[in-house]
């Protein structure tokens, strides 16, 4: 057994996490450097103060209420979503040895840039830009989150958040080419972001996967039988935990179920992170820095074989029988009835559209100012706009 404080054996070499004086610990505006805290730590707490991360209590993530019922304190929430990716991610950190506080404030960011009403809401905003030529990308959204629209000190626009948290805001699960996003072209482009980074997107899997079943089960939406026959390693699992405590509740038990399966997908990305990185420096862990991580031929953070193959599994079977269940697509229709209808009284009159917002209109466009004014709006003040402005 590992004593406490002891390195595990699948820390990485120092020289691979980000340091609090690397350049990506720059920001746009310099500085004075703080007397107790990381320019990192303190990029978390800009995080946690903002008002976009306060707005997050107040969108769903996959659902907050049951078709006909009012909305239910327990299920999660995009912000409860938000903190337990936030555990996640900084456990992997730590445990490899990465900047667990750039870890934390990427995993606190990453999903700022949803508009209300989860996947579904994002989906329909989207489809609503596309009618006029453009898009809607969460990541992108977040970095104009933090870039200018919080407004929270003198002397600039945005949170003033280090060049690291920005470039792993877009670039935490996906790539951007410099030919199709020459504004972004102070991210490293050609490059990998960092570890800490790139653990984001299957922190954020795994966080929704064990939560979805969980939410699942408690909904009702999904039957134990339902799940066992299913998801394979649930029902390894669910065996285990009715054979070591044959006594305990059957809701007990699918918990219990469900935190080895969360627990067992982070082991495996920590110890598959491992060999990769070894890998690529052909077994010599010495011989890897942050600039062969950066430049690697693919991204590191990876599950084994196997394990990604349950992995998607268990997503295929959430989506066959959760997000695309019949009492799911009824709150997805009335996700995309809310947005489309507002996004079209808002482009028909953009009288409607608070004064700052407006003002934005020459600079931004009719179109995306609206897209940003409705991204930033809670699933119940989308409501209330929607009634304003003539909807049902």
């Amino acid at each position: 057994m590992m004593t406490l404080g002891a390195k595990p054996s699948y820390a990485l070499p120092a020289k691979i996490a980000v340091r609090a004086d690397d350049e990506l610990a720059g920001r746009a505006h310099p500085e004075q450097p703080h007397p107790y805290r990381t320019p990192f730590a303190r990029d978390v707490a800009r995080i946690l103060h903002s008002r976009a991360f306060r707005r997050l209590a107040g969108k769903t993530q996959v659902f907050g209420r049951l078709p006909g019922d009012s909305v239910s304190d327990h299920f999660r929430s995009r912000l409860t979503h938000t903190l337990e990716v936030t555990q996640i991610a900084r456990t992997i950190a730590h445990a490899l040895g990465l900047n667990a506080e750039l870890a934390e404030a990427l995993a606190l960011a990453h999903d700022i840039g949803h508009p209300p009403f989860g996947h579904a809401g994002e989906k329909a905003l989207d489809q609503c830009l596309r009618g006029f030529g453009l898009s809607f990308d969460h990541n992108l959204h977040a970095l104009r989150i933090v870039t200018w629209f919080e407004e929270r000190y003198a002397g600039f626009r945005g949170l003033n958040l280090t060049l690291g948290v920005r470039e792993g805001i877009i670039k935490h699960s996906r790539d951007y080419s410099a030919a199709t996003h020459p504004e972004l072209a102070e991210y490293f482009l050609d490059q990998f972001p960092p570890l800490e980074a790139q653990l984001i997107d299957l922190a954020d899997e795994i966080a929704y996967l064990t939560a979805d079943l969980d939410d699942g089960l408690d909904s009702g939406i999904l039957t134990l039988s339902q799940v066992r026959e299913g998801v394979v390693l649930f029902r390894g699992f669910h065996d285990a935990v009715v054979r070591d405590y044959p006594a305990a509740p059957a809701k007990l038990a699918a918990y219990e179920a469900i935190k080895r399966i969360l627990n067992l997908f982070v082991t495996d990305l920590m110890e598959e992170t491992g060999r990769q990185v070894a890998v690529l420096g052909d077994g010599r862990l010495d011989d890897v820095g942050l600039d062969e991580i950066r430049r690697a031929p693919r991204r590191l953070v990876t599950l084994s074989e196997e394990m990604e193959s349950a992995r998607a599994s268990v997503k295929t079977f959430l989506y066959a029988n959760l997000y695309n269940s019949p009492g799911m697509e009824e709150a997805h229709a009335y996700a995309t009835e809310i947005v489309r209808g507002l996004f079209s009284a808002l482009i028909a009159d953009p009288g409607l559209l608070p004064e700052d917002h407006q003002a934005q209109i020459p600079a931004e466009g009719l179109a995306r100012t609206v897209a940003d004014y409705i991204a930033g709006m809670t699933d119940s003040y989308i409501e209330q706009a929607w009634r304003r402005c003539g909807g049902a």
